[in-house]
């Protein structure tokens, strides 16, 4: 998705930890779960507020020279570089969603993307870059290691490209919106876990119909669209279970079906509307 060269970049929205340390000691265990765009990390146990890694600490030295999202200040950077590109993204989807609560008579509150390397810790515990990009409620913020889009391509064959990108972001996002309507409800049922996160998909649809209208980008293309819906169905449930485990168990499921996650996605892109974002009927 290509930038408007001259739109001015807000870095102050995004928290640059890359950087520094990771674990302290030895580390921390593995967190085996479901699928989705983490890798390991269950949605639901963010949900429910569990902290799997609480009882490890980290230490952060900071690393003189190393990439600031504080050179990020037009659209310019972001068409050169993978972390302007999510200041961005950032940008972008928090001007839609704070003009949209706003039409809708509320206010929308700005929550930080937290750029970071190998670990860190956050109110929901470690942020580790297996896990993949998550959103944690207990601090309302968004956790994203760069290194996740190498995955996204090499290790769920998805085929990449900068809306793919924008796909991921705008979906954790989707869970920032979620929570500030009181739909990002807490259960632990695998069920309830696949409707939230469909509906994270439909509210990435429905920022990237009105993305242009923020400012930031130009409109997408449908061969950008495509990297979308491509991103969407490359880390549905039975795609990486088949591909993991070799078959396909539906009623393990956290997040979706490929063919699922792209459903909600072009519905809420055709659409453009939150309301249109209503998964409660999803088996």
């Amino acid at each position: 998705m290509t930038f408007r060269g001259d739109a001015p970049l807000d870095p102050s929205q995004v928290d640059d930890q890359r950087g520094r340390g990771g674990f302290g000691g030895a580390g921390g265990p593995v967190i085996v779960g479901g699928g989705g765009i983490g890798l390991v990390l269950l949605i639901v146990a963010l949900l429910l507020g569990v902290n799997p890694l609480s009882d490890y600490t980290a230490t952060n030295p900071s690393v003189d020279g190393a990439p600031s999202v504080q050179d990020c200040q037009t659209g310019a950077d972001a068409n050169k570089r993978d972390d302007c590109r999510i200041v961005g993204f950032v940008d972008s989807i928090q001007k839609y969603w704070g003009d949209e609560f706003a039409r809708r008579g509320d206010t929308y509150l700005p929550a930080k993307t937290v750029l970071y390397t190998g670990a860190t810790q956050g109110a929901c515990g470690f942020a580790e870059a297996a896990m993949g990009p998550f959103y944690c409620p207990e601090d309302e913020k968004v956790y994203l290691d760069l290194s996740f889009f190498q995955d996204l391509t090499q290790r769920f064959g998805a085929k990449g490209g900068p809306f793919a990108q924008g796909y991921v972001v705008a979906h954790e996002y989707g869970h920032h919106v979620q929570n500030q309507l009181g739909l990002l409800t807490q259960t632990g049922s695998n069920a309830q876990s696949v409707r939230v996160e469909l509906q994270a998909d439909c509210l990435a649809g429905v920022w990237a119909r009105h993305a242009a209208d923020t400012g930031f980008l130009e409109p997408p293309t449908d061969a950008q669209i495509a990297q979308a819906l491509d991103a969407a169905a490359a880390v549905g449930d039975d795609r990486i279970q088949r591909e993991t485990q070799g078959r396909v168990q539906p009623e393990k499921w956290t997040h979706g079906s490929a063919a699922q996650r792209q459903q909600w996605f072009r519905t809420g892109y055709q659409t453009g509307d939150l309301d249109k974002c209503d998964t409660s009927g999803v088996s």
